[in-house]
Protein backbone atom coordinates (compact mmCIF):
# COMPACT_ATOMS: atom_id res chain seq x y z
CA UNK A 1 0.00 0.00 0.00
CA UNK A 2 1.23 3.58 -0.46
CA UNK A 3 1.53 5.43 2.36
CA UNK A 4 3.26 9.10 3.08
CA UNK A 5 5.22 9.78 6.27
CA UNK A 6 5.61 8.12 9.40
CA UNK A 7 2.92 5.57 9.95
CA UNK A 8 1.88 4.49 13.27
CA UNK A 9 -0.41 2.23 14.66
CA UNK A 10 -1.57 0.92 17.90
CA UNK A 11 0.28 -2.47 18.27
CA UNK A 12 -3.03 -4.88 17.70
CA UNK A 13 -3.46 -3.72 14.75
CA UNK A 14 -0.36 -5.23 13.66
CA UNK A 15 -2.49 -7.82 11.13
CA UNK A 16 -4.52 -5.37 9.89
CA UNK A 17 -4.48 -3.66 6.49
CA UNK A 18 -3.43 0.08 6.82
CA UNK A 19 -5.17 2.37 4.53
CA UNK A 20 -3.89 6.22 4.49
CA UNK A 21 -7.33 8.57 4.42
CA UNK A 22 -5.31 11.73 5.94
CA UNK A 23 -1.91 12.74 6.74
CA UNK A 24 -0.81 14.18 9.74
CA UNK A 25 -2.59 14.53 12.98
CA UNK A 26 -5.60 17.64 12.50
CA UNK A 27 -4.92 18.77 16.23
CA UNK A 28 -1.18 18.03 16.51
CA UNK A 29 -0.75 20.25 19.91
CA UNK A 30 -0.19 17.69 22.06
CA UNK A 31 2.31 18.63 24.82
CA UNK A 32 4.32 15.35 24.46
CA UNK A 33 3.65 14.30 20.89
CA UNK A 34 6.42 14.30 18.43
CA UNK A 35 4.33 11.74 16.14
CA UNK A 36 3.99 14.46 13.20
CA UNK A 37 5.95 18.01 14.29
CA UNK A 38 6.42 19.18 11.00
CA UNK A 39 3.34 17.42 8.31
CA UNK A 40 1.00 19.54 7.65
CA UNK A 41 -2.59 18.11 8.16
CA UNK A 42 -4.36 17.35 5.24
CA UNK A 43 -7.62 14.69 3.70
CA UNK A 44 -6.49 12.79 1.27
CA UNK A 45 -8.21 12.54 -2.37
CA UNK A 46 -11.28 9.94 -2.58
CA UNK A 47 -9.82 8.75 -5.73
CA UNK A 48 -6.00 7.68 -4.23
CA UNK A 49 -8.39 5.96 -1.43
CA UNK A 50 -9.87 4.15 -3.77
CA UNK A 51 -6.94 3.40 -5.84
CA UNK A 52 -5.78 2.28 -2.64
CA UNK A 53 -8.20 -0.12 -1.55
CA UNK A 54 -8.14 -1.72 -5.31
CA UNK A 55 -4.70 -2.42 -4.95
CA UNK A 56 -5.50 -4.05 -1.25
CA UNK A 57 -7.87 -6.41 -3.56
CA UNK A 58 -4.76 -7.81 -5.04
CA UNK A 59 -2.50 -8.44 -2.14
CA UNK A 60 -4.70 -9.52 0.38
CA UNK A 61 -8.24 -9.74 -0.25
CA UNK A 62 -9.18 -11.71 2.57
CA UNK A 63 -8.10 -8.99 4.98
CA UNK A 64 -11.12 -8.52 7.90
CA UNK A 65 -9.58 -5.42 9.86
CA UNK A 66 -8.64 -2.55 8.41
CA UNK A 67 -7.20 0.52 10.10
CA UNK A 68 -7.42 4.03 8.58
CA UNK A 69 -4.71 6.59 8.78
CA UNK A 70 -2.95 8.83 10.17
CA UNK A 71 -3.03 10.48 13.13
CA UNK A 72 -7.30 11.26 14.06
CA UNK A 73 -9.20 9.84 10.84
CA UNK A 74 -11.93 10.25 12.65
CA UNK A 75 -11.86 13.98 12.06
CA UNK A 76 -13.09 13.05 8.84
CA UNK A 77 -16.93 14.28 8.00
CA UNK A 78 -19.36 11.10 9.05
CA UNK A 79 -20.28 11.57 4.85
CA UNK A 80 -16.77 10.75 3.83
CA UNK A 81 -16.64 8.04 6.37
CA UNK A 82 -19.32 6.33 5.45
CA UNK A 83 -17.75 6.88 1.32
CA UNK A 84 -14.81 5.01 2.58
CA UNK A 85 -16.70 2.40 4.31
CA UNK A 86 -18.44 1.42 1.20
CA UNK A 87 -15.62 1.78 -1.21
CA UNK A 88 -13.88 -0.96 1.23
CA UNK A 89 -17.08 -3.05 2.17
CA UNK A 90 -17.44 -3.28 -2.00
CA UNK A 91 -13.81 -4.46 -2.95
CA UNK A 92 -13.11 -6.59 0.33
CA UNK A 93 -16.03 -7.99 1.42
CA UNK A 94 -14.78 -9.77 3.80
CA UNK A 95 -14.22 -6.67 6.02
CA UNK A 96 -15.75 -6.62 9.54
CA UNK A 97 -13.86 -3.78 11.21
CA UNK A 98 -12.80 -0.35 10.41
CA UNK A 99 -10.76 1.26 13.02
CA UNK A 100 -9.08 4.51 13.20
CA UNK A 101 -7.05 6.99 15.84
CA UNK A 102 -9.99 9.26 16.89
CA UNK A 103 -9.73 12.52 19.64
CA UNK A 104 -12.51 13.49 21.68
CA UNK A 105 -13.17 16.75 19.68
CA UNK A 106 -13.86 14.22 16.56
CA UNK A 107 -16.64 12.55 18.58
CA UNK A 108 -18.32 16.28 19.25
CA UNK A 109 -18.79 16.97 15.90
CA UNK A 110 -20.65 13.76 14.91
CA UNK A 111 -24.36 13.60 15.62
CA UNK A 112 -25.76 10.38 17.42
CA UNK A 113 -27.48 9.66 14.50
CA UNK A 114 -24.02 9.91 12.25
CA UNK A 115 -22.59 7.58 15.22
CA UNK A 116 -25.24 4.86 14.73
CA UNK A 117 -24.87 5.02 10.73
CA UNK A 118 -20.82 4.42 11.43
CA UNK A 119 -21.27 1.80 13.25
CA UNK A 120 -23.43 0.29 11.45
CA UNK A 121 -21.05 0.60 8.24
CA UNK A 122 -18.51 -1.35 10.54
CA UNK A 123 -16.88 1.34 12.10
CA UNK A 124 -15.77 0.57 15.80
CA UNK A 125 -12.82 -0.07 17.53
CA UNK A 126 -11.68 3.12 17.84
CA UNK A 127 -8.26 4.49 19.33
CA UNK A 128 -8.74 7.49 21.80
CA UNK A 129 -6.10 9.41 23.38
CA UNK A 130 -8.13 10.30 26.34
CA UNK A 131 -4.71 9.98 28.47
CA UNK A 132 -5.88 11.48 31.73
CA UNK A 133 -9.06 11.93 33.86
CA UNK A 134 -7.16 14.84 36.08
CA UNK A 135 -8.30 18.47 34.29
CA UNK A 136 -4.83 19.92 35.32
CA UNK A 137 -3.21 17.32 33.23
CA UNK A 138 -5.36 17.14 30.30
CA UNK A 139 -4.83 21.17 30.39
CA UNK A 140 -0.70 20.82 30.57
CA UNK A 141 -0.66 18.15 27.37
CA UNK A 142 -2.94 20.66 25.76
CA UNK A 143 -5.12 17.64 24.82
CA UNK A 144 -8.66 20.07 23.72
CA UNK A 145 -10.87 18.30 26.22
CA UNK A 146 -11.81 18.21 29.52
CA UNK A 147 -12.73 15.38 32.10
CA UNK A 148 -16.11 15.54 31.72
CA UNK A 149 -16.41 16.22 27.71
CA UNK A 150 -14.14 12.77 27.45
CA UNK A 151 -16.87 11.26 29.52
CA UNK A 152 -19.69 12.53 27.84
CA UNK A 153 -18.53 11.17 24.03
CA UNK A 154 -17.34 8.20 25.70
CA UNK A 155 -21.00 7.86 26.75
CA UNK A 156 -22.01 8.79 23.30
CA UNK A 157 -19.58 5.75 21.81
CA UNK A 158 -21.00 3.31 24.25
CA UNK A 159 -24.58 4.17 23.31
CA UNK A 160 -23.60 3.84 19.55
CA UNK A 161 -22.11 0.54 19.82
CA UNK A 162 -19.03 1.34 19.43
CA UNK A 163 -16.13 -0.22 20.96
CA UNK A 164 -12.94 1.72 22.13
CA UNK A 165 -9.64 1.89 23.51
CA UNK A 166 -9.52 4.34 25.73
CA UNK A 167 -5.55 5.20 26.05
CA UNK A 168 -4.42 6.89 29.56
CA UNK A 169 -0.69 8.09 30.41
CA UNK A 170 0.71 6.86 33.84
CA UNK A 171 2.67 9.92 35.11
CA UNK A 172 0.58 12.93 33.13
CA UNK A 173 0.55 14.50 36.40
CA UNK A 174 4.03 14.50 37.53
CA UNK A 175 5.84 14.10 40.89
CA UNK A 176 3.77 16.37 42.13
CA UNK A 177 0.10 15.41 41.05
CA UNK A 178 0.67 11.14 40.29
CA UNK A 179 -2.18 10.41 43.32
CA UNK A 180 -4.69 13.00 42.01
CA UNK A 181 -4.16 11.56 37.87
CA UNK A 182 -4.06 8.11 39.17
CA UNK A 183 -7.64 8.80 41.29
CA UNK A 184 -9.25 10.90 38.44
CA UNK A 185 -7.97 8.93 35.59
CA UNK A 186 -9.51 5.29 37.38
CA UNK A 187 -12.79 7.41 38.04
CA UNK A 188 -13.41 8.41 34.39
CA UNK A 189 -12.33 4.95 33.02
CA UNK A 190 -15.04 3.18 35.58
CA UNK A 191 -17.42 5.99 34.44
CA UNK A 192 -17.26 5.03 30.69
CA UNK A 193 -16.48 1.16 31.20
CA UNK A 194 -13.75 1.07 27.83
CA UNK A 195 -14.06 -2.45 25.83
CA UNK A 196 -10.51 -1.89 25.87
CA UNK A 197 -7.70 0.21 28.32
CA UNK A 198 -4.37 1.22 26.78
CA UNK A 199 -1.58 2.04 29.40
CA UNK A 200 1.66 3.35 28.85
CA UNK A 201 4.03 5.75 31.19
CA UNK A 202 5.11 9.75 29.99
CA UNK A 203 8.01 10.01 28.10
CA UNK A 204 9.53 12.49 25.43
CA UNK A 205 11.47 12.86 23.04
CA UNK A 206 13.55 15.96 21.19
CA UNK A 207 10.56 17.75 18.88
CA UNK A 208 7.81 18.44 21.77
CA UNK A 209 7.34 20.62 24.68
CA UNK A 210 7.56 18.05 27.06
CA UNK A 211 10.85 17.04 25.81
CA UNK A 212 12.01 21.18 26.64
CA UNK A 213 10.02 21.25 29.92
CA UNK A 214 11.60 18.10 31.37
CA UNK A 215 15.20 19.24 30.58
CA UNK A 216 14.35 23.14 32.36
CA UNK A 217 12.79 21.32 35.52
CA UNK A 218 9.44 23.10 34.58
CA UNK A 219 7.51 19.66 34.48
CA UNK A 220 8.76 17.53 37.03
CA UNK A 221 8.76 13.70 35.71
CA UNK A 222 7.73 10.74 38.43
CA UNK A 223 10.03 8.98 39.44
CA UNK A 224 10.76 5.07 39.12
CA UNK A 225 8.87 4.36 42.48
CA UNK A 226 6.10 7.23 41.83
CA UNK A 227 5.55 5.47 38.12
CA UNK A 228 5.12 1.95 40.45
CA UNK A 229 2.57 3.61 43.20
CA UNK A 230 0.99 5.48 40.21
CA UNK A 231 -0.08 2.04 38.82
CA UNK A 232 -0.87 0.45 41.39
CA UNK A 233 -3.50 3.08 42.82
CA UNK A 234 -4.35 3.16 39.25
CA UNK A 235 -5.41 -0.44 39.41
CA UNK A 236 -6.62 -0.75 42.85
CA UNK A 237 -9.26 1.46 42.07
CA UNK A 238 -10.12 0.53 38.59
CA UNK A 239 -13.85 -0.81 38.86
CA UNK A 240 -14.33 -2.32 35.60
CA UNK A 241 -17.20 -5.20 34.34
CA UNK A 242 -14.84 -6.88 31.34
CA UNK A 243 -12.40 -5.09 29.97
CA UNK A 244 -9.21 -6.15 28.69
CA UNK A 245 -5.98 -4.00 29.99
CA UNK A 246 -3.08 -3.52 27.46
CA UNK A 247 -0.32 -2.30 29.25
CA UNK A 248 2.52 -3.74 27.12
CA UNK A 249 3.65 -0.86 25.74
CA UNK A 250 7.65 -0.22 25.68
CA UNK A 251 7.02 2.83 27.99
CA UNK A 252 5.59 0.45 30.83
CA UNK A 253 8.27 -0.61 34.06
CA UNK A 254 5.67 -3.40 33.94
CA UNK A 255 4.32 -4.44 30.97
CA UNK A 256 0.89 -6.39 31.50
CA UNK A 257 -1.69 -8.00 29.61
CA UNK A 258 -4.93 -9.04 31.74
CA UNK A 259 -8.86 -9.10 31.67
CA UNK A 260 -10.30 -7.17 34.51
CA UNK A 261 -11.86 -7.75 36.64
CA UNK A 262 -10.90 -11.29 36.96
CA UNK A 263 -6.98 -10.92 36.90
CA UNK A 264 -6.77 -7.49 39.16
CA UNK A 265 -4.85 -9.06 42.08
CA UNK A 266 -2.49 -11.04 39.59
CA UNK A 267 -1.52 -6.82 38.05
CA UNK A 268 -1.08 -5.50 41.38
CA UNK A 269 1.04 -8.20 42.71
CA UNK A 270 3.10 -7.59 39.48
CA UNK A 271 3.85 -4.01 40.31
CA UNK A 272 4.53 -5.15 44.17
CA UNK A 273 7.43 -8.04 42.27
CA UNK A 274 8.60 -5.37 39.74
CA UNK A 275 8.44 -2.55 42.99
CA UNK A 276 10.85 -5.08 45.00
CA UNK A 277 13.09 -5.71 42.38
CA UNK A 278 13.70 -2.08 41.19
CA UNK A 279 13.82 -1.33 45.41
CA UNK A 280 17.59 0.50 45.09
CA UNK A 281 16.50 2.32 41.90
CA UNK A 282 12.94 3.67 43.09
CA UNK A 283 14.18 7.25 43.43
CA UNK A 284 15.54 7.38 40.28
CA UNK A 285 14.14 8.15 36.79
CA UNK A 286 13.73 5.97 34.20
CA UNK A 287 16.16 5.47 31.57
CA UNK A 288 14.84 5.82 28.40
CA UNK A 289 15.17 4.33 24.76
CA UNK A 290 13.19 4.58 21.47
CA UNK A 291 9.57 5.16 21.67
CA UNK A 292 9.84 5.23 25.38
CA UNK A 293 11.42 2.35 26.14
CA UNK A 294 12.36 1.81 29.37
CA UNK A 295 16.04 0.69 29.68
CA UNK A 296 17.02 0.35 33.54
CA UNK A 297 13.77 -1.84 34.25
Amino acid sequence: MNMTGIVYRPPYEANSLLLQVTLGCSHNKCTFCYMYPDVQFKVCPMEEVEADIEEATRYCPNVKRVFLEHGDAFVLSAEKLLKIADAIHRKLPKVETIAMYASIQNIKTKTDEELQLLRAAGIHGLDIGVESGLDAALTYMNKGHTSAEAREQLLRLTKAGMDYSFNAILGCGGAELWKENADATADLINAVQPHLLFIGSLHAQPGCRLYQDMKSGAFKECTIGQLLDEQERLIRRLDLKGTYYFGSHPSNLVPMQARLPDQKQDMIEAVQETREQLRAHLNEFPARGGEGSVLNR
